[in-house]
């Protein structure tokens, strides 16, 4: 029982970074993700989020909403513990 409790602890994922953890280790800055979605749409230094409208090029800016990392595999703005879909 004891065993099966420990292996479950390794399993567990994180719904935010998609990161394997056990509980023993987790602490407040375990998690490091973006709270928002990585977008596709123009920014510029006047008005950094801009809906695209229909004079804009098919070729945007691509950026997380939240921090404006332009990188898909930019390391997250905010840590918190890992929250597991078990949660």
């Amino acid at each position: 029982m004891e065993m099966e409790r420990k292996t479950k602890e390794m399993e567990k994922l994180c719904r935010r970074c998609k990161g394997s953890y056990r509980d023993s280790s987790n602490n407040a800055s375990s998690c490091r993700f973006h709270p928002s979605f990585f977008v596709c749409r123009r920014h510029d230094d006047q008005k950094r989020y801009y809906e695209l409208g229909p004079e804009d090029p098919p070729y945007a800016a691509k950026f997380y909403d939240c921090c404006g990392a332009e990188d898909p595999n930019a390391p997250g703005c905010l840590t918190s513990p890992h929250i597991s879909y078990d949660d």
